[in-house]
């Protein structure tokens, strides 16, 4: 796990720097949260019993991926004839890149950059994560996707956007800080066997994360 949260509050962050374009901003914030859509392969090979091995930190955390996209976005704004397809596109590929920069500068497991060439790049390689920080960085999931939801119901209100939306978003936040409590409590009771019930409960709110993102949309994109 890579707290999901961070990485869309460091998209949002971004807008300090970015281009004023239609859906560019929209598509940095999307690409951050994407590449952590591999744990839904994960977890259908936890549920199936497979082997997990090359689902995590692969195809959606390499540079092959983003130019596919970039591609694929272009040819899209071709046949829409929509110039707001391509400005998506590149802030997507942006995101997906700032994403996998974080991951490599700030977790503490490699990244397959060059996917499906087998090579990962893990700058943390030496470093064994102790067991009481393996559970925080876990549960702190819960705690980046409450973060993301408060910083996107603030902006809301400073900018006046989406405002009737955003009471919503800081009551999803305060549930994920529950989550967040809760989680952190029962893991370090492993006997409790919970963790289905947390993998369920994180890809639902990383699913939720993407749509409120599309549903505050206006929000993000105002400077």
């Amino acid at each position: 796990m890579s707290q999901a949260g961070i990485h869309a509050i460091v998209g949002a962050a971004s807008r300090k720097w970015m281009p004023k374009k239609e859906w560019l901003l929209l598509g940095v914030v999307l690409g951050n949260l994407f590449p952590d859509l591999d744990n839904i392969a994960v977890a259908v090979a936890t549920i199936i019993k497979s082997s997990t091995e090359g689902l995590h930190r692969t195809f959606t955390h390499s540079i092959f991926t983003i130019l596919a996209l970039l591609i694929l976005f272009y040819v899209v704004s071709l046949l829409t004839k929509n110039p707001k397809w391509t400005n998506f596109g590149i802030g997507f590929g942006i995101g997906i890149l700032m994403h996998i920069l974080l991951d490599l500068a700030l977790w503490f497991n490699g990244v397959e950059l060059f996917w499906p060439i087998r090579f990962e790049l893990n700058f943390w390689s030496r470093f064994v994560t102790p067991h009481w920080l393996e559970i925080l960085l876990e549960t702190a999931e819960f705690l980046a996707f409450g973060l993301y939801f408060y910083l996107l119901a603030s902006l809301a209100r400073r900018q006046k956007t989406d405002e009737d939306y955003a009471p919503q978003v800081r009551g999803q936040g305060n549930i994920q800080i529950a989550l967040f409590i809760l989680f952190t409590i029962l893991f370090f009771l492993p006997q409790l066997g919970v963790r289905t019930i947390y993998g369920a409960l994180y890809l639902l709110s990383l699913f939720f994360a993407i749509g409120v993102t599309l549903r505050m949309r206006k929000t993000i994109e105002t400077f």
